[in-house]
């Protein structure tokens, strides 16, 4: 039995984590599980469990002083039932966050970020049309979450509600990468008090760029290929918005 609250930042990946990661970590009532890279994964093994809690915290918190709330992030945690299951057995009043972000402009990002840690050679219009065919073709035994499933991974419903499984609702909060990108001042003090830490705080690092590793020189993409992603995400973005109760039109989706 741990001493702190804990909360969990478990995706989604490319969708600000990192810079929430600063935010949060900044704040003097929070500490973030160190090191940011890689990231902790604790849970996706399968004894974390048996390990205890104790074992975990000593290997990722140092002990901040006045902290009031311990967090960590792996956004490899978010595609993962079992993950869930195993936070919630450690630690059931846990806070999950989710960081969401327009699908397609999330897919592109994964991308890129495949690309720079040299997993994609592929062309983007083609690694977007061959995913179905490529997504579990990578080495479990390396890699904690394909490097392909660019476009799977953006139909964030399925995820949020694995974890409400385990987790109430009330214990749950989303997060909208551009009006946290657009609004920082309103969106980070809404945080803080969901993780009931004080608002009057202020990151340096919200106005800071964090892990842009986005690039543009590749080809616009194809009007085939925006029909099929405009198709692919349509339904699930009709469903999150309604589930969330968030116009998502308005945040460029």
């Amino acid at each position: 039995m741990s001493e702190y609250p804990h909360f969990f930042l478990v995706g989604a990946q490319r969708s600000g984590t990192t810079y929430l990661y600063h935010a949060l970590s900044e704040h003097p009532d929070i500490e973030m599980a160190s090191p940011i890279r890689p990231e902790p994964k604790y849970f996706l093994a399968p004894n974390s469990l048996a390990l205890g809690v104790s074992h975990y915290e000593a290997a990722f918190f140092k002990g901040k002083a006045g902290a009031k709330i311990r967090g960590e992030k792996s956004t490899s945690y978010i595609e993962s039932e079992a993950v869930a299951e195993r936070i919630a057995t450690a630690f059931p009043e846990a806070r999950i966050l989710i960081s969401l972000r327009n699908p397609v402009e999330r897919a592109i990002s994964n991308y890129w970020f495949s690309v720079n840690n040299g997993k994609e050679r592929l062309p983007m219009e083609e690694a977007f049309w061959k995913e179905e065919e490529r997504r579990e073709q990578y080495d479990k035994t390396q890699i904690s979450a394909s490097p392909y499933a660019y476009l799977k991974r953006g139909l964030y419903l399925d995820y949020i509600q694995a974890y409400e499984r385990y987790f109430p609702p009330e214990q749950i909060t989303v997060v909208i990468f551009k009006r946290l990108m657009t609004a920082p001042q309103v969106a980070l003090p809404e945080l803080y008090t969901a993780l009931g830490v004080s608002p009057d705080f202020f990151p340096l690092s919200a106005n800071r760029q964090i892990n842009d590793s986005e690039r543009t020189s590749e080809q616009p993409l194809s009007l085939a290929l925006q029909a099929h992603l405009k198709a692919y995400f349509a339904d699930a973005n009709a469903r999150l918005g309604e589930y969330l109760q968030v116009d998502l039109a308005a945040y460029g989706w």
